[in-house]
């Protein structure tokens, strides 16, 4: 009876009792297997097994992975658009990580980031709120609401007048976003030591910040109301144009991260297009990362897929690119700790050019 344990009634049998041999599929070791994540308190190990399950958590470890490559590639220029309410939101910290250690090379922001930014490094803060609030009385109390971000808009003003006062004392001016955001970038580095913001930061590491739709936001009303006062201030967004193509069609790869979409996004997208029309064909982006909530049926571009931008000729059919379906203040403090948690460090850039560059002009 004791050679017979476990082979009685009622006992089902062996493996091959049951399913009999593995099934055999032609093509089947040409395939990679998925691997269950294991859970780590080392973000980056975290990140790792996240590339190799599926889904969105899958899309988030391959964009560490492609953002990796991008900093060990010393041809490639690195350019960061931002747009949603990152500042507001709590991303400050992170972002002047991603300067400081040169994890990106421009800037292409909202108007919006940038205000927030310089608010904070003003001493201006955001607060924790709600977003289950009568915004009614909010607005009574003078409380500005952004979901569940509180300020107080007199604050706001403040800074707004800030601006405006800083034009005046720069006029006549004319010149980009760029120009102007670093101006008042060195500004804030001389006049307002011992805080930081991802602007002044920006501006320490020479990284170029722009802005082309600062009309939109609280720095172009700064504007306008220093131009109603008669002051001499006329932002140059066309040149902004002209600097950002340049930049890209001066280096021999190019690399896209994008948070969220809108104007930051088609800023950057639009130079492979410039440069076409400008006989510069320069063969779309090389490496290219979105984090957005958006998706591509609703026809925006934000949720535009980066498959859709090979047919304008703004990504190349051999782009490495992902685009990871996810709330942004969610993804860059995970990516960005997984990223220095695995001790990621930005190759020397070579600074390659390509090899015949057009300089004809607009016509």
């Amino acid at each position: 009876m004791a050679g017979n344990k476990g082979k009685g009634p009622g006992q089902p049998g062996g493996i091959e009792t049951i399913l009999g041999h593995p099934v055999k599929i032609e093509g089947q070791n040409a395939m990679r297997a998925t691997h269950p994540v294991q859970p780590s308190g080392d973000v980056a190990e975290l990140l790792q097994g996240m590339a190799k399950t599926g889904f969105q958590g899958r899309k988030l470890g391959e964009s560490v992975e492609i953002w990796k490559e991008m900093l060990q590639d010393p041809e490639v220029i690195i350019f960061f658009g931002l747009s949603g309410a990152m500042l507001p939101a709590g991303m400050q910290r992170v972002l002047i990580e991603m300067a400081r250690r040169h994890y990106i090379d421009v800037v292409v922001s909202t108007g919006a980031n940038i205000f927030h930014d310089v608010c904070e490094h003003l001493g201006v803060c955001h607060y924790l709120g709600h977003h289950h609030v009568s915004d009614a009385e909010l607005y009574e109390k003078g409380i500005d609401r952004i979901y569940d971000v509180f300020a107080f808009e007199e604050e706001f003003r403040w800074v707004d007048r800030g601006f405006a006062n800083f034009a005046e004392k720069i006029a006549p001016f004319r010149g980009s976003s760029r120009e102007f955001l670093q101006r008042f970038g060195e500004w804030l580095v001389r006049e307002v030591p011992g805080r930081e913001s991802f602007l002044s930061t920006c501006v320490q590491e020479g990284i170029p910040v722009f802005v082309p739709a600062l009309c939109d936001s609280s720095i172009g009303i700064g504007a306008l109301i220093a131009r109603r006062r008669g002051v001499q201030i006329d932002i140059d967004q066309i040149s902004d144009t002209d600097e950002v193509t340049s930049l890209v069609e001066e280096v021999k790869k190019t690399g896209v991260v994008y948070v969220g979409g809108g104007v930051p996004k088609n800023f950057i997208q639009q130079t492979q297009v410039i440069g076409s029309i400008h006989e510069k064909d320069l063969g779309g982006h090389d490496y290219a990362i979105q984090y957005t909530t958006d998706s591509p049926h609703w026809g925006g571009l934000s949720g535009c897929t980066f498959e859709e931008a090979i047919s304008w000729g703004k990504e190349s059919a051999g782009t490495m690119h992902v685009q990871v379906h996810v709330d942004a203040t969610i993804a860059l403090p995970i990516v960005i700790s997984a990223l220095v948690g695995g001790g990621v460090q930005r190759v020397e850039k070579k600074g390659a050019k390509r090899e015949r560059i057009f300089r004809q002009g607009v016509e």
